[in-house]
Parts: structure tokens; C-alpha cells; sequence
């Protein structure tokens, strides 16, 4: 054991937010610092969400690209 601490885990998620175990500390494209003590972060990847950098779920709301099939 060499005494340096666990690397943090990043799982990339389909279709959904980018999973990071925290806490965490997010620098946005403006210079902005966005931190969460959360033992896992959800951080936005399609940026659609209201609380970027922060998932809202917001991806999961698409509009329907294919009709529905009869009933």
C-alpha cells in the first residue's frame, strides 16, 4: 500500500448524466466553482438540465420522434 488515497470513480452513463463519486468540485466554461458533498454526484451531460451543472433528470423528457403504434 503506498498510502495515496483511492482515485475517484467516474461512471459515463447511456443516455443519462455522468455519475462521480464525491464530494465534488465542478469548474463551468464561465470560471465558475460548483461544489456538492454528495457521496455521488450526478453531473449533467446533455446540458438541458435547470440546475446545470447538476442532473435534473431533464434528458429523460424527449419528444417523441417516432409515431405511436395503434392500439
Amino acid at each position: 500500500m503506498t498510502g495515496e488515497p483511492p482515485p475517484t470513480r467516474v461512471t459515463v452513463t447511456r443516455d443519462g448524466p455522468i455519475l462521480i463519486e464525491g464530494p465534488v468540485e465542478v469548474v463551468l466554461d464561465d470560471g465558475r466553482v460548483m461544489r456538492s458533498d454528495r457521496f455521488v454526484v450526478a453531473v449533467c451531460a446533455c446540458r438541458r438540465s435547470r440546475t446545470y451543472p447538476w442532473c435534473d433528470t431533464s434528458h429523460r423528457r424527449r419528444t417523441r420522434t417516432a409515431p405511436a403504434p395503434d392500439d
